[in-house]
């Protein structure tokens, strides 16, 4: 995946050493089964890099597409390890450097699988194969900074005299699923805000009696998509044009990944319905004792009823009463305020640099073209910002 003709431009001298090296295997090459028993013996789950899903998002998704890897092998050269789902520097961010890129798995999640049995083997064998594919440096992009994964890698850095760089970070809510349900709501919320909330619903019920859906099976996951699919469409995402079935291959991705994963009991759709009338869904992943939530989509028209908060409450019930999760991530932004106030645990997700060699000056202008592209994006996102605030007042 590295750019040899982008390295050569840095590096002339190692352009020879590029040309033999080892490159990532393509993602869709690495054997299915050795990925599923990795993902079961996984040190830090990652819903977002189960096979049946990045390789759904590889195959169609817009802009994540043709994804390779770099993989890790026990001794016996038969066992996967570890797997780091990557793209070039070059093609995520469009900057020439020899280095390798976390590939986007769609959710906001890209901490790589390590074997629990051999977590610092399979870090060092994955660093290894960038050495050899000809990358300097590897950047992780929304990797938990606090996560075994991370901790692993640091460990083998360390040993190499190496020292990873926080390219940024943030904190995001996640929820402690051991704890009692209504417990963790009266604490969160406080017993007005849930007054509110149960008024709300009461109201709600004037248009037929409210029910929360859970579907699991293959004969429910494929309507339960559809119809989380329309209302994600028919609110704010839609008008957008970010709205999944906006895109081709976009609404490929997401069909053949859900029903996939359901398949192994790994993808739930949850569902709050008024009658017979979807007025909030989300599709939840399961991967070890975490979930994922990865998307909401709500019917604008009941938005007085809080329809996204009511599916969040029951969803939160429904997590902590399951005795298989401990936790859950909201793969949500900083300080999201929907999901902030109910999901009170916090952790930090952040990108990484990944030095791949000591005293190495080509990681240090990789670095600063990296500050350089965060700095004009953080800027384009205050403007844009500024102009969405202006219109509202307007």
């Amino acid at each position: 995946m590295v750019d040899i003709t982008h390295q050569a431009a840095i590096n002339p001298a190692s352009a020879r050493d590029v040309a033999m090296a080892r490159a990532p295997v393509p993602l869709a090459a690495v054997d299915a089964g050795q990925w599923r028993a990795l993902a079961q013996r996984a040190i830090e789950p990652n819903g977002y890099y189960l096979p049946a899903w990045e390789l759904a998002v590889s195959a169609s998704a817009r802009g994540r597409t043709d994804a390779s890897a770099l993989t890790a092998f026990d001794d016996s050269s038969v066992r996967l390890i570890g797997l780091m789902p990557v793209v070039s520097l070059w093609r995520a961010l469009k900057i020439p450097g020899p280095a390798l890129v976390s590939a986007h798995p769609y959710g906001t999640l890209c901490s790589p699988l390590l074997d629990r049995d051999a977590p610092l083997e399979a870090a060092a064998r994955l660093l290894q194969q960038a050495r050899e594919a000809g990358a300097h440096a590897l950047v992780l992009t929304d990797v938990a900074l606090d996560g075994a994964a991370m901790a692993s890698l640091e460990q083998v850095l360390k040993r190499d005299g190496l020292k990873p760089r926080i390219l940024s970070s943030y904190i995001r809510a996640s929820l402690d699923a051991t704890q009692d349900g209504e417990t963790l709501l009266r604490e969160a919320l406080g017993a007005k805000k849930l007054k509110e909330l149960r008024r709300q619903r009461h109201r709600l019920e004037e248009h037929g009696p409210v029910a929360f859906e859970i579907a699991r099976s293959s004969d429910e996951i494929g309507r339960a998509l559809e119809s989380f699919l329309q209302l994600e469409s028919s609110g704010w995402k839609g008008k957008r044009g970010t709205a999944l079935v906006q895109h081709a291959g976009d609404a490929t991705f997401i069909r053949r990944a859900v029903p996939a994963l359901a398949e192994t009991a790994q993808c739930e759709i949850v569902t709050l319905r008024a009658g017979a009338t979807p007025i909030a869904a989300g599709i939840v992943l399961r991967h070890g004792d975490r979930a994922f939530f990865f998307k909401l989509g709500i019917d604008e028209r009941f938005a007085r009823y809080s329809p996204g908060v009511q599916l969040t409450l029951d969803l939160t019930r429904h997590l902590c009463a399951d005795p298989t999760i401990a936790s859950a991530d909201s793969t949500a932004n900083a300080d999201h305020p929907m999901i902030n106030p109910i999901w009170r645990g916090r952790f930090a997700i952040g990108d990484v640099l990944i030095p791949l060699r000591r005293n190495d000056p080509v990681v240090g202008l990789i670095h600063a073209a990296l500050t350089t592209l965060r700095l004009a994006h953080d800027t384009a996102r205050k403007v844009v910002h500024m102009i969405r605030r202006t219109r509202r007042i307007a």
